[in-house]
């Protein structure tokens, strides 16, 4: 869904993914700009985030890392992954789509890089959250693995 220089962040990305999703019933992100130091996805959502939301969304996505999940990839067909994933965002021509799998938790069709477990990621850190005109943003870093 986007491309990545930085495995660790990108990796996070997916599993934080996962939670909005899970929790919140949303659609993935709509725009994410992921770097190594600080990165951010933006969610189309009817308001703003209350503070212990947000607690519980870091809360919920170190739990996933915890888990030691390993991230593995599956290449099926376009029209195999049209009924089980949004393709918006797929250019039209491709015949075979990616899937990224994080574990049991999270899996969607992806180009980017990625670490081969999630206990290469670090700790996530929701740093901020604002709302603005239907977009929910949410900045996050990663602490160093241990």
């Amino acid at each position: 869904m986007g491309k990545s220089h930085d495995p660790r962040m990108h990796s996070a990305e997916h599993i934080l993914n996962g939670v909005m999703v899970k929790t919140f019933g949303c659609e993935r992100c709509f725009s994410a700009h992921i770097n190594p130091k600080k990165s951010k996805c933006d969610y189309r959502f009817e308001r703003a985030l209350a503070d212990n939301e947000a607690a519980d969304i870091e809360r919920a996505v170190n739990e996933q890392l915890a888990r030691n999940l390993d991230v593995s990839e599956e290449t099926i067909s376009r029209e195999e992954a049209e009924d089980r994933y949004n393709l918006m965002r797929l250019p039209q021509g491709v015949d075979s789509v990616r899937i990224v799998k994080v574990g049991d938790f999270d899996a969607c069709p992806c180009i980017g890089e990625h670490v081969k477990n999630t206990a290469e990621i670090g700790r996530f850190v929701l740093g901020s959250h604002d709302f603005k005109d239907g977009v929910l943003r949410l900045r996050f870093k990663l602490t160093a693995p241990c």
